[in-house]
């Protein structure tokens, strides 16, 4: 059934507030577009679950305007150890500085899920477009073509409410996946992971100098170290069919991997799953599943939440693009296109091939490389590579340092010089349009669009500054050096095409043609960009 295009009153329905919910809810504010968040739960989780949040997930937040407090009460880590559990020896760390060009943000950060999600939902107050409801499970929706009607019921009773989508982010036993009826794909693996977390001090009273985030291989029983803002938090497998470890046992287990050390104190504990289940279908009409609704995957390097997080990247704005009348309903399919592999394949095989690294098996490299900036840019969810155009090209894992460039790549967020001569990062210039960028000579006057346009803006970007008579200062972006232009390994006389998730959506030579980025759009969106005030 295809769904109507027309512009929405009602807001997008969110059922769930955990992280994803609540940051694909910035996405949408960012764009302008409302949103209801729907909570079965009376207050948001005290449980003890993810514990880093990757480099492109500080990248979303940062898009959305969330970043700043999530940063000021986390900590942030440069080095990823790998170390050997017997001698202690470091032996493969990854060093995130490398990363210093690519990215504002050259480091991943530890701040446990129930001290992020208070953050996250005071961004949400604040945003002004986000209305959340605890306390309000969902019991039933009708898609009605043009729109979704909900059965909600709180403490007072049932009540009837309209959204123009519902995005299911309910998590792993999700209600509208269950109502959707969609299977799940995949297995749930035998063995179960021991989480616990304690107030010690490794810095100085008893210090043992290990990198903030540490994975100690050992094919026996190998362990992952978080250093969270106020604790340490300790990640061991269980063997199957070994009861759950009581808190002494991993108080005394944790111990034998760092030694006798002073006043240790355990203050929270969890056993869980691991999983790799993927929904067989992510969409159906107006209603979307994301996050651990969608895809189920072992937490290894970080990848459950952030997986869920690409989701919040990808989502919004192909909503706020149909919503507005700047794309078809043909750019709500590339949704499921292109973070289903990610989840299937990608995620779920960097999870497996991790584990078999921990277990030192000598399968278990097929993520890594002997480039420090490779496994760099591959842990930090950078090198994230999506099926922009349907041919099944896409991955998670950098294979070369510093490649060139290609569709479906993440834009470098090299630093470049705007036209008022401030030193900006590409990716902010980009923020929230599809953004055409000439790679040319400036002093040559290239034909660029001078039609303003919500949904696209065109800029060339050049190592010579555009002359104050040549009518093209306002849309020039100095490069310095070509810096940029080699990074991504762009030749003189090219258009790159740049979506507002900031994954590039094509590049090709400058044909002359002035409406080219225009039909490149067109053929994406499956309308043109309109001027500014003609649609809204």
């Amino acid at each position: 059934m295809m769904i109507a295009g027309k512009a929405q009153r009602q807001p997008v329905a969110i059922i769930g507030s955990g992280p994803v919910g609540m940051i694909t809810a910035l996405g949408l504010a960012h764009y302008g577009i409302p949103a209801v968040i729907y909570e079965d739960d009376t207050s948001l989780s005290l449980d003890t679950k993810a514990g880093t949040i990757l480099t492109r997930t500080l990248e979303v937040l940062h898009r959305y305007g969330a970043v700043r407090n999530v940063l000021s009460k986390s900590l942030r880590v440069e080095e990823i150890g790998e170390i050997d559990r017997r001698t202690q020896k470091s032996t493969f760390p990854v060093f995130l500085d490398t990363l210093s060009e690519e990215t504002r943000y050259p480091f991943v950060i530890n701040m446990p899920q129930h001290h992020l999600e208070p953050i996250l939902s005071e961004e949400i107050k604040r945003s002004g477009l986000i209305e959340t409801k605890m306390g309000h499970r969902l019991e039933g929706y009708e898609d009605k073509g043009d729109h979704v009607e909900l059965t909600i019921r709180n403490a007072d009773g049932v009540l009837k409410t309209q959204a123009a989508f519902v995005l299911a982010c309910d998590g792993g036993r999700s209600t509208v996946r269950e109502l959707m009826g969609i299977q799940v794909d995949g297995h749930s693996l035998p063995v179960k992971y021991s989480l616990v977390d304690l107030e010690v001090d490794l810095d100085t009273a008893n210090p043992r100098d290990y990198p903030y985030l540490s994975y100690f291989a050992d094919p026996e029983e190998w362990m992952i170290l978080v250093r969270h803002p106020h604790c340490w938090r300790f990640l061991y497998p269980m063997k199957e069919g070994v009861e759950e470890p009581t808190e002494e046992e991993l108080k005394e287990k944790s111990l034998r991997f760092i030694g006798e050390v002073d006043n240790v104190k355990v203050i929270n504990k969890v056993t869980y799953r691991v999983h790799h289940r993927v929904a067989t279908q992510w969409r159906s009409n107006r209603v979307f599943l994301m996050g651990d609704a969608a895809h189920l995957i072992t937490p290894m390097w970080a990848l459950g939440l952030n997986t869920g997080v690409l989701d919040a990247s990808n989502l919004p704005w192909r909503l706020t693009w149909f919503l507005r009348g700047w794309a078809d309903e043909s750019i709500l399919d590339g949704y499921e296109r292109e973070q289903k592999p990610l989840a299937v394949h990608g995620s779920g095989e960097m999870a497996e091939a991790a584990r078999r690294s921990m277990e030192k098996r000598s399968d278990g490299t097929a993520a890594m490389s002997d480039s420090n900036w490779q496994n760099a840019y591959t842990r930090t969810m950078l090198g994230v590579k999506l099926d922009v155009v349907g041919t099944t090209n896409w991955s998670m894992v950098a294979r070369a340092e510093r490649p060139a460039s290609i569709a479906g790549d993440r834009l470098p967020d090299y630093l470049v010089h705007t036209p008022q001569g401030e030193q900006a990062r590409i990716h902010d210039v980009c923020s929230g349009k599809f953004t055409a960028l000439y790679f040319c000579d400036a002093r040559r006057r290239l034909a660029i669009p001078q039609t303003r346009s919500p949904a696209l803006q065109h800029y060339q970007v050049s190592r010579y500054d555009a002359p104050l008579d040549s009518g093209l200062r306002d849309c020039s972006l100095l490069d310095p050096g070509n810096a940029l232009a080699k990074r991504m390994g762009v030749a003189l006389n090219t258009l790159v095409l740049v979506r507002p998730d900031e994954h590039i959506a094509a590049i090709v030579p400058i044909d002359g043609d002035p409406e080219q980025a225009a039909r490149i759009y067109c053929e994406i969106t499956g309308r043109m960009p309109v001027c500014e005030g003609l649609s809204q």
